[in-house]
């Protein structure tokens, strides 16, 4: 038997998880332990309220969470009661006996494995010490039931990658599977685990996953409500189905419910900044790079994924920078003047050619590229770059060298003028 024991700070998003999978057909509540009511007696929310009240009397807790997987030999082929027992052992001997818990079984594997989750808050907000908890008891208590009921040693077992997959491992593709379940997928993995300030910010990550939070037009009445809908895009970025407003969802994702993560990954994120500047800074230093489109290759190849905000005539007037590394999403202006959108595309452009910049909300179009211009000057923390004039105008390299040089006009005293004679001084003899 193999444990894996995955501690988060988000009760709904295991309990979800789960639940998702029972809907799915691949996944049966098996089992609910120290509940008031017996399994077939309580709803959906009734289950998850029990466990969310308990974590709440810990607001000050980090982590509230313990999703754990139970994995068996492919041999191994239980009954539901072997299962339920083996799964209240292993709950006792790690110290979550008297805890309330729910035990899953699911079946999208290709070996027989079991999903506990519960909360590690005690009644009365005390919390139960994770710190080297595989160690210290997770692993004696797997060998011990190995040997109490027979199990195949995890030792013996082939090497399978047990390890717990994330809700939305690939892109939403409509038409696949329920559109609700899939958005709600990716919102269950993502929402409490990147740091964002921006709804722009959070729909630079979920783009990732063809899905989109929208407020609306400013005429709709969605927007006019503060609403938020949430849709599903195909691969150009265009929306596609029916939306599904976000009060749909169990997590309530809503816009009002958003502005708090707002306001807290807005500060989260700032510890950060200067990662993504120094990797930004260093793929611009890398040799050849003289393209957007090479340093988007470079910034993706170190875990920062670059969104490009366009308008209707494909003029760039944003970029993103999702980093999947600290898990947190920055635009290019507030990380600094050099990395937004007109400051990279500034870098690329020859200096005759201004980049796309913002006048009340509208684009200035590029005009095309003309033959034969230097090269813009450095601009600062982008490295050095030269100037020099064309060798295809013979006429204007001329012109400027038959031009004088100015000089300055201010020359220091002791350079400038002749120096005064010094008056002799007369002797008196008498």
């Amino acid at each position: 038997m193999v444990a894996i024991l995955s501690p988060s700070k988000s009760i709904r998003n295991s309990f979800c998880y789960n639940e998702n999978k029972v809907k799915e057909g691949v996944a049966t509540l098996i089992h609910a332990e120290n509940y008031p009511k017996n399994l077939a007696d309580m709803t959906e929310n009734m289950r998850l309220e029990m466990l969310q009240k308990l974590a709440a009397q810990n607001p000050n807790a980090k982590v509230n969470s313990m999703h754990v997987t139970l994995n068996f030999d492919p041999l191994e082929q239980f009954s539901t009661e072997k299962m339920v027992e083996i799964a209240c052992v292993y709950m006792d001997k790690v110290g979550f006996g008297n805890q309330p818990y729910l035990v899953y079984q699911h079946f999208d594997a290709g070996h027989p494995h079991l999903h506990l989750v519960t909360t590690n808050v005690e009644a009365g907000g005390t919390l139960i010490d994770l710190h080297h908890l595989g160690i210290r008891k997770s692993e004696p208590a797997r060998k011990k039931i190995e040997i109490d009921f027979g199990l195949v040693k995890a030792e013996d077992q082939p090497k399978h990658d047990y390890k717990l997959k994330p809700a939305c491992s690939a892109k939403v593709i409509y038409g696949r599977t329920d559109s609700r379940r899939a958005i709600h997928n990716v919102l269950t993995a993502l929402l409490d685990s990147y740091n964002y300030g921006s709804l722009n910010e959070l729909n630079a990550l979920l783009g990732q996953y063809n899905v989109r939070a929208d407020e609306g037009s400013e005429g709709s009445r969605v927007f006019k409500n503060g609403g938020l809908l949430y849709r599903i895009l195909d691969e150009c970025g265009n929306p596609v189905g029916v939306p599904i407003k976000a009060s749909a969802f169990y997590n309530k994702p809503t816009l009002k419910n958003l502005e708090k993560k707002f306001l807290k990954g807005a500060v989260t994120k700032q510890q950060y900044k200067t990662r993504v500047k120094n990797t930004i800074d260093l793929a611009l230093r890398k040799p050849g790079m003289d393209s957007l489109n090479k340093l988007m290759d470079a910034l993706q190849s170190s875990g920062i994924h670059t969104v490009l905000r366009q308008n209707k005539d494909g003029i760039i007037y944003g970029i993103t920078y999702v980093d999947h590394k600290s898990k947190s999403i920055f635009n290019g202006r507030e990380i600094g003047t050099n990395y937004s959108a007109k400051g990279i595309l500034d870098r690329f452009l020859p200096k005759q050619i201004p980049a796309p910049s913002l006048l009340n909300g509208k684009e200035k179009p590029l005009p095309t590229n003309p033959a034969n211009v230097p090269n813009p000057p450095a601009e600062k923390g982008f490295g050095v770059s030269s100037s020099t004039p064309s060798q295809d105008n013979p006429a204007s390299l001329l012109q400027e060298l038959m031009e004088p040089e100015h000089g300055v006009d201010y020359i220091p005293y002791h350079l400038s003028g002749k120096k005064k004679k010094k008056k002799k001084r007369k002797i008196n003899n008498n």
